[in-house]
């Protein structure tokens, strides 16, 4: 039997170093099972095409250790290159790894790397990038930059909960242009999301109907309501029992354009572009090794 080739390539800063311990993880528990192994520390995003076009060139399947962000910054080569990879979830939120069902065992998702089912999912095209998760403007556009701003200094647990509850507090509602498809929905309101996979924000479940293998995006509009009645349904997020408020509309759709004056769009917790952007989903554009 052939002995299977694996390139572990990880993000040294994400989890606070996290990533480190677990890439050397990994890579043990590969050697173990009889694989081929070989560990990059990557420098930045800008070496991510590089580095997946040696993997494909070499015949390895890559192992992406990080957060979505990671993630994120390692989708578009991987679609170019269309190379198998699979992902052991080591940063902050890990929300498309919870999507996926990956375990944040670093040890059951090396099982998962040695062993699972190539699955194909679906990306999302925005902004001449490739990302995974979901496409958003307002609110959680601060949320996530305050995240950012403190990594290090809090619990990542606490470093969402309270971003959230500063977010909403100085936000203000802004008028929102949203077309999904040939639909188009106007409101004043705190945000809106195009959502390939259901998660963000470390857990919480936006888009509670996604599904990363349907080849549609889920739209979550959030309209103008009471800064405290925000902040004390934000449980409801992390159940995903949000969309029966009225202030929430959903739309589905495979491509979207969200306007808003003001707004910095995010996607996968990272800086994206200032709105208008324009999100496109791509059907099966990852090869993942995922649960069969």
């Amino acid at each position: 039997m052939p002995v299977r080739s694996f390139h572990i390539i990880a993000n040294p800063l994400s989890g606070g170093g996290r990533a480190v311990r677990a890439a050397r993880e990994v890579a043990a528990d590969l050697g173990d099972a009889g694989g081929a192994v070989r560990i990059t520390f990557s420098p930045g995003i800008e070496a991510a095409d590089g580095l997946v076009r040696d993997t494909a060139a070499a015949g390895e399947t890559a192992v992406v250790v990080g957060g979505d962000g990671m993630v994120s910054s390692m989708a578009g080569p991987l679609h170019k290159y269309d190379l198998t990879a699979a992902i052991i979830p080591s940063g902050r939120g890990n929300d498309f790894a919870r999507q996926l069902g990956i375990p944040e065992n670093v040890h059951d998702a090396a099982r998962l790397a040695a062993g699972g089912v190539e699955t194909k999912v679906d990306a999302i095209d925005v902004a001449d990038r490739v990302v995974v998760g979901s496409v958003y403007a307002g609110v959680d556009s601060r949320v996530s930059e305050l995240v950012n701003s403190s990594s290090g200094r809090l619990p990542s647990g606490a470093q969402y909960q309270l971003a959230s509850v500063r977010g909403l507090l100085q936000f203000s509602p802004r008028d929102y242009r949203v077309q999904v498809d040939d639909e188009v929905f106007e409101y004043r309101g705190f945000t809106a999301i195009a959502a390939n996979s259901g998660y963000y924000g470390k857990g919480m479940h936006i888009a509670p109907d996604a599904d990363v293998s349907d080849g549609l995006l889920d739209v979550v509009m959030v309209g103008a309501g009471s800064r405290l009645k925000f902040v004390r349904s934000l449980p409801q997020l992390y159940r995903g029992t949000h969309l029966k408020n009225p202030e929430v509309s959903v739309a589905r759709g495979a491509e979207v354009r969200i306007e808003a004056d003001g707004v910095e769009a995010y996607a996968d917790g990272e800086p994206l572009a200032p709105a208008p952007v324009t999100a496109r989903v791509l059907p099966g554009a990852l090869r993942l090794l995922l649960n069969g």
